[in-house]
């Protein structure tokens, strides 16, 4: 039974990049659908006139509020799962760690099944049982036979309900997760991430890690964690979402049976505000091979009516390394000049959400002696993008983006996970047809209008260990986040 770590899940956060990263999922206000924010483009006459060959979404609401959404595929297997609107964001300082600590103890035992009894009875299924932690999610889910769904329903429902949280159990998955975090912090990207969420959100929810501190995970308890879960566990913050041989009839009626009694009120802290601030974290260390250096502007949460123009600039800036073929015939202008240059070993954009903000930025693994050069090429990437994009070059991102949608979208459990997140950021799922209606509406004028926005004049959070004695100082990156004209 494999867990997918805190540090896995939150990546799976930096999204609509060229590498075929999840396009739409993230956590977000409930909110009606996106608009662009330029009249012109609001149309999605193109989304209604299409005909569509592809599996209605259904969604229906019990009485508490647990929204229940499937899509039946008619295949022999199904994928099924508890998207919670509850993760690392709604913790303290005190309590942080608290909600990855609880996905750790979901398979240890409930009232029903011992740990042996829960990992024999999914094994004895063909199944398999899954569980990640997010900033804004908290994801159980299961893999199995469409025969089995009743089974798979009832195994979720009752390790978020009826865990024992055991002393015992506790104690032991808190070495478990201390070791997590050592292994955590030999993966430089992880580190600078984190690294970055500290500087971008200073002294806020998303400045913590997922994990936590050291001395939390050493001082959580049973309490803390029954604590997490009355608070959070609530039905009008909790989606049950399907795909695969499902008929959504019996989800509803199993939905209804197993979580008809979750309480229907939510009387825990609404989602606290993280401010932005331009900053920066360095961490130099000479000794280190190579430096890996992530900067970001600020963006939006996922109904904004920017979201989708980052997303394509965001495709428009790529991913490179040093294993590609094409070098310097890539379509990204930027991989084009540091193969030419050989300018670093790889670079990486991403474009992170969260309900009410985002970092759209570019992360870099660099020589020592090219740090400098390397930086400077990016942000004159990012200000070509503000004032000199071409219509060809958009027509080709958009169309490298909803291939990639496309291609995320390969099996029940994709489709499981991009309606568990819709539900929690949209209330719906956006139908493809719609979607790509909106991305076909963006040209090079609103890329230049959306990244003059968030990109020009505008101070930066980075974050960069390693040999780093040439990057720049701050106040000579932010003098390029623009040019004279």
């Amino acid at each position: 039974m494999h867990l997918l770590s805190a540090k896995m899940a939150a990546s799976m956060l930096r999204l609509g990049s060229s590498l075929g990263r999840k396009v739409i999922s993230g956590v977000t206000s409930r909110s009606q659908p996106v608009q662009f924010g330029i009249n012109k483009y609001r149309s999605t006459q193109a989304a209604t006139q299409a005909i569509l060959n592809v599996p209605e979404t259904k969604v229906t609401t019990l009485e508490n509020g647990l929204r229940v959404s499937s899509e039946d595929s008619g295949i022999s297997t199904c994928t099924v799962g508890l998207w919670i609107d509850a993760g690392s964001r709604y913790e303290n300082q005190m309590n942080n760690g608290t909600a990855h600590f609880l996905e750790h103890m979901a398979f240890k035992g409930t009232k029903k099944r011992t740990q042996l009894d829960l990992e024999l009875e999914i094994e004895n299924m063909g199944a398999h049982l899954n569980a990640y932690t997010s900033r804004e999610q908290t994801v159980y889910y299961a893999k199995a036979f469409s025969r089995d769904l009743p089974r798979a329903v009832e195994i979720l429902a009752d390790i978020i309900q009826n865990s024992t949280l055991g002393e015992a159990e506790i104690e032991r998955e808190r070495g478990v997760i201390l070791r997590e975090m050592q292994e955590v912090e030999t993966n430089l990207q992880e580190v600078v991430f984190d690294y970055l969420h500290a500087t971008a959100y200073h002294n806020t929810a998303l400045g913590r890690t997922i994990l936590g501190p050291t001395e939390n995970i050493k001082s959580i308890n049973r309490s803390d964690l029954v604590e997490y879960i009355t608070t959070h566990y609530k039905g009008p913050r909790i989606v049950l979402a399907a795909a695969g041989g499902i008929s959504h009839d019996e989800l509803h009626d199993l939905a209804k049976y197993h979580f008809g009694n979750l309480p229907a009120t939510y009387e825990g802290e609404t989602l606290p505000p993280c401010t932005f601030t331009g900053s920066e974290i360095r961490v130099r260390d000479d000794k280190m091979p190579l430096a890996h250096i992530a900067i970001s502007v600020e963006a939006v949460g996922w109904s904004h009516p920017d979201t989708i123009p980052l997303m394509v600039a965001n495709t428009l800036i790529g991913n490179w390394d040093r294993s590609f073929g094409g070098g310097v015939n890539l379509s990204s202008k930027l991989a084009q000049v540091t193969c030419h240059g050989n300018l670093c070993h790889s670079f990486q954009s991403f474009n992170t959400c969260y309900t009410d903000t985002g970092l759209w930025g570019l992360y870099m693994v660099c020589e020592p002696n090219t740090v400098e050069d390397m930086m400077h090429f990016v942000q004159r990437e990012w200000i070509r993008l503000c004032t000199s994009v071409t219509e060809g070059e958009v027509a080709r991102a958009k169309n490298l983006l909803k291939t990639n949608m496309l291609l995320q979208l390969d099996g029940s459990t994709p489709i499981c996970e991009d309606i568990g997140r819709q539900m929690l950021c949209y209330n719906r799922r956006i139908p493809l047809p719609e979607l790509e209606a909106r991305i076909d509406l963006i040209d090079a004028q609103v890329i230049r209008d959306v990244c003059t926005k968030y990109i020009y004049n505008k101070s930066p959070a980075i974050a960069a260990v390693g040999p780093i004695g040439q990057l720049p100082e701050y106040d000579r990156i932010y003098s390029g986040m623009y040019w004279l004209r």
